[in-house]
């Protein structure tokens, strides 16, 4: 079945509507799913955040692992953030937060989008002339490649009145399209922003942010159980790939390769949140004591077996040796040594 949506041409085959049938049938159970574990999703989420917070930012070029990245949220102060890497990590954080403790009030409209973008890009020193604006001067999207070299994947919309205008209309078709599946409309809007490329950067970083605000929306409340943008980091190349090869033929090009591959990666995710549930029933028990002690270390990255006893009030020998139990079962590791020994949850 051919449509045109907007100026985009899309072939819904029979295998395309038999995935997107499939993440609809995934989504009829999961109600039930969020009651009977709830305790387990709390913790998936906190991995899923720090998972998503270091591949976004890592797919622009950042050089921090989700180890640091957990850390950097859990222990340094705004007030230290010198480093771009730094900057960019607490922005998306704050970003993401904002949205998925607030997504059913977020509007689909021009002032929401750029005080997103502003959020996103609050503490960059070097961001403080276009955060919360539209772009200034004509940018075109660059892949950084393995060996250190950019690549043009394609030109980008004029700034000015070119960009205000397509911004305009994509808000305008996404809040007035009623027909069209509610999946492909958020496909076709992360794709349609990523081609306008409306702000001086932090382009890609706000599309992936759009993405989960978007499927938020529309019901898909399992998105933040798990990492959307850890998976496109894992296909960087595929997305880098497909984003150039259907951008090239515009405007009125066909997006079919964009829409299987954004279905894609969401059925992917939702295989990969259903292991994990899976793992957590038939994981052997562990004591009261060390899931308390487990559940502090997922949200506090890198804290010391001191800090642990402090703050659940226990015994510094009983903590350590919980710790250990917990090593030894691959539910935790331990780097540094002595007083700078840290511990992190597997993720």
């Amino acid at each position: 079945m051919s449509l045109t949506i907007q100026t985009l041409k899309l072939d819904l085959g029979m295998k395309l509507m038999t995935e997107l049938s499939k993440i609809d049938r995934f989504d009829a159970t999961w109600t039930s799913i969020e009651k009977r574990e709830g305790a387990t999703l709390k913790q998936l989420k906190s991995i899923a955040t720090v998972r998503s917070v270091g591949a976004s930012t890592r797919i622009e070029g950042s050089k921090m692992t989700d180890d640091e990245v957990a850390v950097l949220i859990d222990k340094l102060s705004v007030s230290k953030l010198e480093e771009r890497d730094q900057q960019e990590v607490i922005g998306y954080f704050e970003a993401l937060d904002t949205i998925t403790e607030n997504y059913k009030s977020i509007g689909i409209s021009e002032s929401q989008i750029k005080n997103l973008h502003k959020i996103l890009m609050q503490y960059g020193e070097k961001d403080a002339w276009h955060k919360g604006n539209y772009k200034q001067v004509s940018n075109a999207v660059e892949a950084n490649l393995i060996d250190g070299t950019k690549q043009v994947v394609f030109r980008t919309a004029e700034p000015g009145i070119a960009t205000q205008d397509a911004m305009m209309m994509l808000f305008e078709w996404y809040n007035s399209d009623t027909e069209t599946i509610p999946l492909v409309k958020a496909a076709l809007f992360v794709y349609e922003f990523l081609s306008i490329h409306p702000f001086q950067d932090g382009n890609g970083r706000l599309s992936r942010l759009l993405g989960s605000l978007l499927l938020l929306k529309t019901g898909y409340s399992w998105i933040q159980y798990v990492s959307f943008e850890h998976e496109i980091e894992n296909r960087k190349t595929e997305y880098y790939k497909v984003l150039m090869q259907t951008q090239r033929n515009r405007p009125g090009e066909n997006v079919t390769d964009w829409l299987r591959f954004f279905i894609n990666c969401l059925i992917n995710i939702q295989e990969q949140l259903m292991i994990k549930l899976e793992e957590n029933k038939t994981e052997k028990p562990i004591l009261q004591r060390d899931k308390r002690i487990l559940f502090f270390i997922q949200n506090h990255a890198g804290c010391s077996s001191g800090e642990i006893s402090k703050k659940l009030d226990l015994a510094l020998p009983t903590v350590k040796k919980s710790l250990g139990d917990l090593v030894s079962k691959g539910i935790i590791t331990k780097e540094g040594q002595g007083k700078s020994t840290g511990y992190f949850a597997v993720v």
